[in-house]
This record gives C-alpha cells, sequence and structure tokens, in this order.
C-alpha cells in the first residue's frame, strides 16, 4: 500500500522534472547568447535532473541507491553553478559579446 503511494508521488515528482529539463533545453535553443543559454541550463537543469533523481529515491527502498540519489543531487548543486560561472567568465575573457538586448552589464 505504503509503496503504491511512494510510485505515484515519484511519478508525479519525475514528470516536474521532466518538464523543467524540457523547458531547459528548450531555453538553450531559444535564448539569443551564451550567457542567457548558461542561465537556462544551469537554472532549470539542476533543478529537473534533481527531481528525476529524487523519484529515483523514493521509488528505490534500497539504501545505497537512495544515498546515491541524494549525493546525486548535492553533487549537481555544488557543482554546477561554479562551472557555469566558470564557462561564462571564460567566455567573457575570450571576447564573446551580450546580446545587444543586455540592458545591465556590471562588467563595463
Amino acid at each position: 500500500m505504503m509503496a503504491d503511494v511512494f510510485r505515484y508521488i515519484a511519478a508525479v515528482v519525475m514528470l516536474a522534472g521532466a518538464s523543467f529539463a524540457l523547458i531547459a533545453a528548450i531555453g538553450v535553443l531559444r535564448l539569443p547568447d551564451l550567457y542567457t543559454r548558461l542561465h537556462a541550463a544551469s537554472k532549470a537543469g539542476v533543478v529537473g535532473a534533481g527531481l528525476i533523481l529524487l523519484a529515483v529515491a523514493l521509488v528505490s527502498f534500497d539504501g545505497p541507491v537512495i544515498l546515491r540519489a541524494v549525493l546525486g543531487i548535492l553533487f549537481l548543486l555544488l557543482s554546477t553553478p561554479v562551472s557555469a560561472h566558470l564557462l561564462a567568465r571564460a567566455a567573457l575573457r575570450a571576447g564573446e559579446e551580450p546580446d545587444k538586448r543586455t540592458v545591465v552589464d556590471e562588467l563595463d
């Protein structure tokens, strides 16, 4: 009985994670420049992947699998913002200009 409840909750969480991942993919395709694409990929992508890992943890009643899912979520939360910042900084130093529609450029 309780396993069925966890399966339904995991299904809802999995759909939410897939929706966030879809939004991230659309953002990467549709946004105008590298910096806004990085923003979409790093924010919505990590939420989507984290929710999918959370759904895996909810469905699995195996301790090591739950531990790996939680560690995966923590790794994503810690590494994705750092890597996005480093990629944006490297692109800026390489001369990649923001889109003309960018209103605020605090690095000028």
